[in-house]
């Protein structure tokens, strides 16, 4: 199954860099001529630039909140691939990603009627398809962030740990499939925080938000993913880990 695109962050060190260039290597679609656009507020622009329609989007979009079912279908095959990859990540389990992209569609068509081109279309339903898996989770009764954070200070409130370094163990490119079997093994917490923040770009305080947690714990969680990720890296560099 192919992987989602990343959206491109600011900042980040030379090795968290890496992990988001090899991520983002995968399933990018084949650049298409700018739609134009009509007068729209920066941001709209700015998400328009990094997540252009797909050609053939636009009209699909229009036709497909007209009732059009065979237009919802070019929809559905437009990007089932990057929703079903934003579940697996977040979830960790084949089975429950595949029942979830079918949820995220089915909200799709109830709902792609209230959709006003406020921001890219795909933004748009990776936040829809975002929203069903935290909905599962909490229904499972879930943590959605880990217990531990309730007894550890906040990475802001703590010592703060240098990420600038060259990791020379992990200067060279990262293999996708052992990027993404790293990000597999992370804790449930640490992984959510991780794929929203360096894979989806949501920023931490719409993270505390859909998690239900503070900032500080939301930079802590990240911080501790990242961590746990270098780590897990360097064992399967070294032939230690799991194959």
């Amino acid at each position: 199954m192919d992987d989602a695109k990343i959206l491109p962050r600011k900042g980040g060190t030379h090795i968290d860099s890496t992990m988001k260039n090899t991520l983002r290597t995968a399933d990018k679609p084949s650049p298409t001529p700018a739609q134009p656009l009509t007068a729209e507020a920066r941001p709209v622009q700015q998400q328009q630039r990094r997540n252009p329609p797909i050609a053939g989007e636009l009209t699909a979009i229009a036709q497909a909140q007209q009732g059009d079912g065979a237009s919802f279908e070019i929809l559905y095959n437009m990007h089932k691939r990057r929703v079903y990859s934003l579940c697996l990540r977040m979830l960790g389990n084949v089975a429950e990603a595949e029942d979830l992209t079918q949820e995220a569609f089915l909200q799709l068509h109830r709902k792609i009627g209230t959709f006003r081109g406020d921001s890219a279309f795909s933004t748009w339903l990776h936040r829809m398809a975002v929203n069903v898996v935290l909905m599962h989770l909490r229904k499972k009764g879930l943590p959605l962030v880990s217990l531990e954070e309730t007894l550890e200070p906040a990475q802001d409130d703590g010592p703060r740990k240098d990420f600038g370094t060259r990791d020379l163990t992990l200067s060279g490119s990262i293999d996708r499939v052992t990027l993404e079997r790293a990000v597999e093994e992370l804790p449930p917490g640490y992984r959510l925080v991780f794929v929203l923040h360096d894979v989806e770009g949501y920023e931490h305080n719409e993270i505390a938000a859909m998690l239900q947690c503070s900032i500080g714990n939301s930079k802590s969680q990240l911080h501790k993913a990242r961590m746990r990720l270098r780590s897990l890296l360097r064992q399967k560099a070294n032939g230690k880990g799991a194959a």
